[in-house]
């Protein structure tokens, strides 16, 4: 049906290789999306070094944006020519979770994504003749990706594709877990752990709740200075900073009403619960490999805390996305500082070198740029 360039990853630890991909139906339900402009996400890294383990060959990225191209049977949701942002949890809509109002673990979705299949446990995705597996059911480093209709939400035109695509995921993880999750009330104190790209998301998530007091944490002190741009009223966290006591003397010694675990480390877990207040509510987004054990002092878990996992910030997509996309075109969210570097798809392994090093936010890869 359609033949196109995909970065394909073919083994643990190996470089992804842009190879000629096809597919070549569209089954039921199905959306054909065009990629116009697609991010680079630690979890797609976790795949490629062997933390995260996937079937391969496969096609990685998960926030994506494009143009719907042809849809299957049964699509009623878009049309073609609408401008979409792919979702990595696209959801049945009728299965034990879905009907408790718990997309996020929908049956078929967890069940058949890490076999690297679509809701309907089938690859879409040939290379060579041979089947190519399909990541979080979207796939976006690629010109193109077939996704089920509940993951191809509709946006306005008026938004830029690299800006778009970048609700996919981190925005929508950081923004949600503050607005939706949560949620901050009005003048209540925040600190958020870890300033990459879901942290500052939390920040400016923060700022869309009225939080009061909002403090940001970090290592370095680059992204010290770029969480103010996002929101962060006072900032700590390099080598040597006593964080708890800065904390507790920010916030009349009680610890913040909110904490966000963003940066993805066990240290970082167990300082969320060291300055996160008796009665407070603390959130984990980020992650360590799936069996890795962390710990805690017991004592900094009592006084009737509320502790949350969550993975994407308490989406609800179709309801989510086009806010976060107005809220940009209105002047409210900022997505053009978070993105650090733009690549055509054939340099896509270096946004990853790069992403290794610790450097930038967001690298956008633009799957159609031939420069």
């Amino acid at each position: 049906m359609v033949e196109f360039d995909a970065a394909i990853l073919p083994a643990v630890g190996r470089p992804l290789e842009v190879r000629r991909t096809r597919i070549d139906r569209l089954e039921r339900g199905d959306v054909l999306v065009r990629i116009m402009a697609t991010g680079l996400c630690h979890t797609d890294l976790e795949v490629i070094d062997g933390s995260l383990a996937y079937p391969m060959p496969i096609v990685l990225g998960h926030e994506g944006a494009g143009v719907v191209e042809a849809v299957g049977e049964d699509v009623t949701d878009v049309q073609v020519g609408d401008h979409v942002v792919c979702s990595w949890n696209p959801h049945c809509g009728h299965c034990f979770y879905c009907e408790r109002g718990q997309p996020i673990l929908c049956e078929p979705f967890t069940f058949h994504q890490p076999r690297g299949h679509l809701l309907d446990g089938k690859s879409r995705l040939t290379c060579d003749a041979a089947t190519v597996h399909h990541f979080s059911v979207v796939s976006s480093h690629a010109q193109y990706a077939v996704v089920p209709q509940s993951g191809a939400i509709r946006v306005p035109k008026e938004i830029p594709f690299d800006r778009a695509c970048l609700i996919g995921c981190g925005v929508m993880t950081g923004v949600g877990a503050a607005v939706r999750l949560a949620p901050v009330e009005a003048g209540a104190s925040v600190a958020v752990i870890g300033c990459g790209a879901v942290g500052l998301n939390a920040l400016q998530g923060a700022r869309l709740a009225g939080a009061g007091t909002v403090i940001a944490i970090d290592r370095a002190r680059g992204r010290q200075n770029l969480s103010r741009v996002f929101g962060a009223d006072l900032t700590t966290g390099e080598p040597g900073d006593d964080v708890v006591a800065f904390v507790k003397q920010a916030t009349d010694g009680r610890g913040a009403d909110y904490v966000f675990e963003a940066a993805g480390s066990a240290d970082g877990f167990r300082l969320g619960a060291e300055i996160v207040r008796p009665g407070g509510h603390l959130v984990f987004l980020g992650k360590v490999n799936v069996n890795q054990d962390v710990a805690f002092r017991w004592g900094a878990l009592m006084g009737e805390k509320k502790i949350t996992r969550s993975s994407y910030g308490g989406a609800r997509p179709k309801r989510d996305f086009p806010w976060l996309a107005r809220c940009y075109l209105d002047g409210r969210l900022k997505l053009d500082e978070l993105i650090t570097a733009r690549l055509p798809l054939p340099r896509i392994n270096e946004g990853f070198d790069a992403m290794r090093r610790g450097e930038g936010i967001r690298t956008v890869v633009l799957p159609w740029d031939s420069a």
